[in-house]
């Protein structure tokens, strides 16, 4: 986090000169500090983020993959003419961490033909166009991905 404030201090200083570099340095470690007490956020967490940085890269792949698969069905669907079948599914993803269901809640809703209606902790409940469209769901790439994370 306090490379990440640096560099702001930088972008928003508009040009590199010894005195903002200067400056800069002790404002964004009391920023980082602030942070650190107000959210509770720690220095372990950077480090846990950046351990996690291939897999967030193959995740974010993954969602790539399945929203150009998805977008191509439901583009086959409405040049077919064939009728929507909406379903309602329900789930549990087994995922411990607000944040990773948090994160496969969006990334079901990013991915065409498919809406999270209701997440709450690891319950999922799901809108599709088409049956087949949440077939595995409960075992998708995703859920194994956010499984790997630490």
């Amino acid at each position: 986090m306090p490379v990440i404030f640096f560099l702001l201090w930088i972008v928003f200083n508009g040009k590199v000169t010894t005195e903002i570099v200067l400056t800069g340095l002790p404002v964004t470690a009391l920023v980082s500090l602030f942070s650190y007490r107000l959210t509770g956020y720690s220095a372990a967490s950077d480090l846990k983020l950046i351990r996690n940085i291939p897999l967030l890269i193959l995740y974010v792949l993954n969602l790539i993959r399945e929203i150009a698969i998805s977008a191509s069905a439901v583009m086959l669907m409405i040049i077919r003419g064939r009728a929507p079948e909406p379903v309602i599914i329900e789930f549990r993803s087994g995922l411990a961490s607000e944040a990773k269901n948090v994160l496969l809640a969006n990334s079901i809703t990013l991915t065409p033909g498919t809406i999270t209606m209701f997440q709450e902790g690891d319950r999922f409940v799901i809108h599709c166009l088409r049956p087949e469209y949440g077939r595995g769901i409960d075992d998708s790439s995703f859920i194994r991905l956010l499984r790997r994370f630490k």
